[in-house]
């Protein structure tokens, strides 16, 4: 599963094939944004891209890659908070779990909750559902629909073989 405590850039292997995974803790509460990305095609994943927008794009631009989706793991407000700004300069598609659409139509009320400013909302384009396949590149992740942190959560399984 995409998760980790690093803010180093990992290179996993998937068979023979190496995955660019940078890891980026955003925000106030640090939450870890992860771009993933195939190193032949340069086409990305960002994967709750929370705040700190402009060091999100930065990797995006370093590696060279191409963000074919945006996935939002759960609406908390920590995790969607710089979505607006990269899809703006990203333009792909925004992708949550549809228990969660309720979550992210009260980011006012996290703001107000947390005493930050209410980020802007964009459409969500794909809802995800359990067993759902993600695709970048020649990468595949598959969607785990994990509800307990909010009703939406999800996790993404990539196997390594």
């Amino acid at each position: 599963m995409l998760s980790a405590a690093s803010n180093a850039i990992l290179e996993f292997m998937t068979g023979t094939t190496k995955l660019i995974h940078e890891i980026l803790p955003v925000g106030m509460l640090q939450c870890n944004c992860h771009v993933v990305g195939d190193p032949e095609t340069r086409e990305a994943l960002v994967i709750d891209p929370g705040d700190d927008a402009g060091r999100i794009l930065d990797v995006i631009d370093r590696h060279k890659l191409r963000v074919s989706a945006i996935i939002i793991t759960h609406s908390h407000i920590d995790h969607v908070g710089g979505l607006r700004r990269i899809h703006q300069a990203t333009g792909a598609p925004v992708r949550m779990h549809a228990d969660d659409l309720e979550l992210y139509r009260m980011l006012d009320a996290q703001a107000a909750w947390m005493g930050w400013k209410t980020p802007e909302k964009i459409e969500v384009d794909d809802l995800l559902r359990e067993g759902d396949a993600i695709r970048w590149g020649r990468f595949q992740a598959r969607v785990l629909h994990t509800p307990g942190h909010t009703e939406g959560s999800i996790c993404l399984y990539m196997p390594s073989d």
